[in-house]
């Protein structure tokens, strides 16, 4: 569907919310000890400020795709980010623990009404010759939102305090949607309006407790979590003649379920990277949050101007070869980091690791949107793209998960299990980082090896 908009400004506009929404997935970590030493917070209540967020969201994401189908893509999307930005205020100006966790969640509904609705917007705006370059920008916004939070966290907490890191997120979120209420044109919804509550209360329930299963290590809910979703998909494989919450014709399609499981690995992958530099670096090393966050920013700018070219060719000669190239330059960049993970790491030694590490992330962010959206019907865009942010979301899950379990089970078997980081030796923490390493630096090959399998599709043409 095209527009008389300019679908560049509309694009624009739509990165906004989407940044902010990534951005607030990881910028409070770097301001956690101020947070704990003003509102006297207990290391629980700390873990669900951070955890709090990304479990809500995973939660929400399909429900609030599936309602931008049956309503308005674009009224759902202002919505999410007035609730997104009011929260953010919320944030700001709490005074204790709780008050801090319930404007979290607050903040993690606003975002996942307005992240689904994002990419379904720019498949309909933009003609199939020019989709490949938009999606490339839109995920160059995503990435670099969420690589360079932990600069922008540490700078605003050394320089102002920790409540400037929900605040920032006001004036921006205001501007966005003046911005978006303008530009952004308000696409069709489905015709239909039926709501599947219960397919919404099965996944909902199901990612939840797979989630909050996750972050805490209960096997139990772990089960129960996905006995629901089992039940969702049971449940949903009866209604798809009457508005399920997930068309099965997406995930059916082939390509479209292999760059979910490669959008999957591509946030495992890259999230537990960037999670165990900062901790070689800041635990390791002893380099301040701030010092740290600029080091490490290296790579997401370097993939800006990455991202572009790999979508002008994606659209050029199809995102297969392109997303395989990128994965492995991804891969490398984490094999240089390992070569120089050690207690006297210096900057200037990890600058061509996160060269190549953000060359990598600027490649795979357009092909992967590109090939899984493009055999997909205009009318299941809104739910395609919930499927897919999910499928990030997860793999952000399992990442963290999983990555923090290696770490346990490699300072266990140094004799530091249980201590807390500041007091780890250097050494420990630095050779549990480097046998880290191999978990992501795996996912992202197994991401390639996924790619190879999916079917060559032809570039689309001017006017297609």
């Amino acid at each position: 569907m095209n527009t008389t908009r300019n679908p560049w400004a509309v694009l624009f506009a739509l990165c906004v919310g989407q940044s902010l929404g990534l951005l607030n997935s990881t910028v409070v970590n770097v301001a956690i000890p101020a947070i704990s030493a003003e509102l006297s917070a207990s290391v629980d209540e700390i873990l669900w400020v951070v955890n709090v967020y990304i479990l809500v969201l995973t939660a929400l994401t399909m429900v609030g795709a599936r309602f931008g189908d049956l309503f308005s893509p674009k009224w759902m999307y202002l919505a999410g980010l007035g609730v997104f930005t009011v929260a953010s205020v919320a944030c700001g100006l709490a005074q204790s623990p709780a008050q801090l966790i319930g404007a979290r969640i607050v903040q993690a509904v606003g975002s996942a009404m307005m992240s689904p609705q994002t990419l379904s917007i720019i498949t309909k705006v933009f003609p199939a010759d020019r989709r490949g370059a938009a999606i490339g920008v839109w995920g160059s916004f995503a990435g670099l939102s969420v690589a360079i939070a932990p600069s922008i966290g540490g700078l605003l907490v050394s320089a102002l305090d920790w409540r400037w890191v929900f605040y920032m997120n006001v004036p921006i979120g205001v501007a966005g949607f003046v911005l978006a209420a303008i530009v952004v044109p308000n696409v069709p919804a489905a015709a239909s309006r039926r709501l599947d509550l219960v397919g919404i209360g099965l996944l909902t329930g199901g990612l939840f407790l797979v989630t909050y299963a996750l972050i805490e290590g209960v096997p139990l809910l772990l089960a129960a979590g996905v006995a629901a979703i089992v039940a969702f998909v049971w449940v949903e494989r009866g209604r798809q003649d009457r508005d399920p919450l997930l068309p099965f014709v997406v995930v059916k399609n082939r390509n479209f379920s292999l760059m979910s499981g490669v959008t999957a690995a591509i946030a495992c992958g890259i999230g537990c990277t960037f999670f165990l530099v900062f901790l070689h670096l800041q635990v390791g090393v002893k380099m301040s949050a701030l010092s740290s966050g600029l080091l490490v920013a290296v790579a997401p700018l370097v993939s800006v101007f990455f991202s572009p070219l790999s979508g002008k060719l994606t659209d050029r000669y199809g995102g297969k070869y392109v997303l395989v190239s990128g994965l492995v330059l991804s891969a490398a960049g984490i094999g240089l980091l390992v070569a120089e993970t050690t207690v006297t790491t210096s900057w200037p030694a990890l600058l061509p690791a996160l060269v190549v590490l953000g060359a990598g992330m600027g490649i795979i962010f357009s092909p992967g949107g590109t090939i899984a959206m493009r055999e997909i019907d205009p009318a299941s865009s809104g739910a395609a793209s919930g499927v897919l942010s999910l499928s990030r979301m997860i793999g952000s899950s399992v990442g963290s998960a999983a990555a923090g379990a290696v770490l346990q089970l490699q300072l266990a078997a140094a004799g530091a299990a249980g201590a807390d980081f500041g007091n780890v030796p250097p050494q420990a923490i630095t050779d549990a980082v480097r046998a880290a390493y191999l978990l992501p630096l795996v996912v992202l090959v197994a991401g390639a090896g996924l790619t190879f399998a999916a079917r060559t599709t032809r570039p689309a043409r001017a006017g297609m």
